[in-house]
């Protein structure tokens, strides 16, 4: 009797040892680290400045007058500098008649770029090790898929976990990291690549609608990848970040939400991209919610606290009562769970909503301005620019917070915390122009250049501009 107690017990501590083993293992491995990312920078001839923007809205025979004192208004307040990219069959003159190899051939450029920049960086990661790849480009789906022409070209292994991402707009970063993470807590010890980008060349608008001319003169070309890991090990060892929290917001099921930002056909059949009057009101209560959800997650219990006494407080005192919206605006300070703010460059006015919204100084909104103008809205990749300029600035100290903030079509925001593993100085694709940024002004040169438009005699202005072009591109010919 006393051997089978015994026995008994034995298996019985076995059994409790094991399973508190396995629930160690479990939690132990559901981390999500950012080894290292990159981001790239195309090279200095596919630039857009001024000169040859002027010479791709003037090549657009559906503009007139009107046309081009709208675009000159956009632009000049669109917080957009010199030095932005664009892709080759736009420069070219080719925009309105865009080819299948222009769309693979700005995809394998930018992929080619920083895929190999991510492995020369950590050489003792190489492709063979990698267990999951996402990619995800927006307005570009070919057959084979884009994540296919990746494995072709690196030889990644047969049994790689394979995600290729499309029509998940600006946001499509995040949504990717969300779902590695969500891989990473079935799957011990994996290595994962992360691609973004965005299709420019077979999606510039060459029409005359208004709502569509405004993607031109804020989507740029650009791209990023990320190598992540839950390797404990390897995270620890060489990892610049480590993934606290993550959230996703969709307000699909909202007819506004779901219309305000979309690719369509104008009446005339010339398809782009279409941004409508309700995406601020679209983006605000996206942007609303889903920091609902997320500051309780990254805000100290004393910040919290202190936002529900003070809410309590004035119901109690029957003050007129606010929307939930200005509660939320007015009330809590993210600063106190958050050093860092890294915020989709949407646009000049995007910045500067979501900075009155979270009482943000321009301190820290300069990182996003300044990756405005020095970039463009590189889509998905955007936020990634804006973390490589505080990286470039050696803003980022070991155990700081960086929240990251996006927004996509559908519509859609999506927030991540992450903290910071150790100094990051790295200055990336800013390693040329760091030093002159921020710049003493960001004045657009488009009104030094084409403030003609403004005038009386502008019309007759217009007219030799366009036959001056038209006698350049046939003597090119």
């Amino acid at each position: 009797m006393e051997i089978l107690t015994f026995l008994t017990t034995i298996l019985f501590l076995h059994s409790f040892f094991v399973l508190l083993w396995n629930l160690f293992q479990r939690w132990h491995h559901r981390s999500c680290y950012l080894v290292d990312y990159v981001c790239f920078k195309p090279s200095d001839n596919r630039k857009l400045p001024t000169e040859i923007c002027g010479q791709v809205i003037s090549r657009n025979d559906c503009l007139g007058l009107n046309e081009f004192k709208f675009l000159l208004k956009v632009i000049v307040g669109s917080g957009l500098g010199e030095s932005t990219y664009g892709p080759r069959n736009i420069i070219e003159g080719r925009e309105a008649f865009p080819t299948l190899e222009d769309a693979i051939s700005e995809m394998d450029e930018c992929f080619h770029a920083v895929v190999d920049d991510i492995f020369r960086r950590i050489p003792d990661v190489s492709p063979s090790a990698v267990d999951i790849l996402v990619v995800n480009v927006s307005m570009f789906s070919p057959a084979p898929s884009l994540a296919s022409r990746i494995i072709k070209r690196y030889k990644l292994r047969e049994d790689v976990i394979v995600y290729n991402l499309s029509g998940m707009g600006c946001s499509a970063s995040l949504i990717s990291i969300d779902l590695i993470q969500n891989v990473f807590k079935s799957h011990k010890k994996k290595i994962a690549l992360m691609v973004a980008s965005e299709s420019v060349a077979p999606n510039w608008y060459n029409g005359n609608k208004r709502s569509m001319m405004l993607g031109n003169c804020l989507f740029r070309s650009g791209g990023c990848a990320a190598l992540l890991t839950n390797d404990p090990g390897l995270g620890r060892r060489r990892a610049k970040l480590q993934l606290k929290q993550l959230v996703r917001t969709h307000h699909g099921r909202s007819d506004d939400g779901y219309n305000c930002a979309c690719q369509k056909e104008d009446e005339e059949g010339r398809h782009g991209f279409h941004l409508s009057r309700e995406l601020p009101m679209a983006a605000a209560q996206a942007f609303f919610e889903n920091l609902r959800d997320l500051a309780p997650k990254v805000l100290p219990v004393t910040e919290t606290t202190r936002y529900l006494f003070s809410k309590l407080l004035s119901r109690w005192k029957k003050k007129k009562a606010s929307s939930s919206k200005d509660d939320f605006k007015s009330g809590i300070n993210m600063k106190t769970g958050v050093e860092h703010f890294c915020l989709h460059t949407g646009g000049s006015a995007v910045i500067e909503g979501v900075g009155r919204s979270l009482g943000l100084d321009q301190r820290d909104l300069e990182p996003a301005r300044m990756t405005l103008h020095r970039f463009g809205n590189t889509s998905a990749s955007s936020v990634w620019y804006v973390l490589g300029y505080m990286e470039a600035k050696k803003r980022l100290r070991m155990g700081q917070r960086v929240l990251m903030i996006t927004f996509g079509a559908g519509f859609k925001c999506n927030s991540c915390l992450w903290v910071v593993l150790r100094d990051m100085e790295d200055c990336g694709v800013w390693d040329d122009c760091i030093e002159g940024y921020p710049p003493k002004t960001l004045i657009n040169p488009f009104t030094e250049k084409f403030g003609w438009i403004n005038d009386a005699n502008a019309e007759f202005f217009a007219q030799n501009l366009k036959e001056s072009l038209a006698v350049a591109a046939k003597s090119v010919r």
